[in-house]
């Protein structure tokens, strides 16, 4: 292994992807792993830099032909993995790398990487909180977002299986425990 893996989970609408792009601008050596997924892509989006959008029948072939380490289908034909071309595309570089995956894949991923890795659980300070920002992001109808705040409450029962578990209450605080919290992992 060339490398070591962070891995950022958290419940949609928790702040991971902003405190990522922050942690991605430090002194750290890392850079992101691009997840693939079989949604449609949102307004904005970039294929191959925000994540690798493969239709659902390339998803399933792809996910026979072992080209995933590690997939879920997280709602009803919307998958999302990681691609083995990813890991090695980075490690190449030697590069750390980073994730962010739901939290299944994020225990996924922290079973295959073991001690190379690090897993960081990004936690909402409330529902109430977490279900404002998502409404403010105006990406999700009401079904969408009663989906996905029940999705969250279900995946707040496994923060503790996190190495590190860091509240996003105030960002600026949030991205300096975890840089710490990075840091102290990579220095070992």
């Amino acid at each position: 292994m060339n490398g070591k893996v962070i891995i950022f989970s958290a419940p949609s609408g928790s702040g991971k992807t902003t405190i990522i792009k922050q942690l991605l601008e430090k002194d750290l050596n890392m850079q992101f792993s691009v997840s693939a997924c079989s949604r449609p892509k949102r307004e904005g989006e970039i294929d191959g830099k925000d994540y690798y959008f493969i239709g659902v029948e390339e998803f399933k072939k792809r996910i026979n032909e072992g080209l995933f380490i590690e997939w879920e289908e997280v709602y009803t034909d919307f998958y999302y993995g990681t691609l083995k071309s990813e890991i090695d595309r980075l490690w190449q570089n030697n590069i750390h790398i980073v994730f962010d995956v739901d939290v299944l894949g994020g225990m996924n991923l922290k079973n295959i990487f073991k001690e190379h890795a690090l897993s960081v659980y990004i936690m909402p300070p409330s529902i109430t909180e977490l279900e404002n920002r998502l409404r403010n992001r105006n990406t999700e109808d009401d079904s969408t977002l009663s989906k996905r705040i029940q999705r969250a409450k279900k995946e707040l029962t496994y923060a503790s299986k996190f190495d590190v578990v860091v509240v996003n209450d105030r960002l600026e605080i949030a991205v300096e425990e975890t840089y710490q919290a990075i840091r102290k992992f990579l220095s070992k």
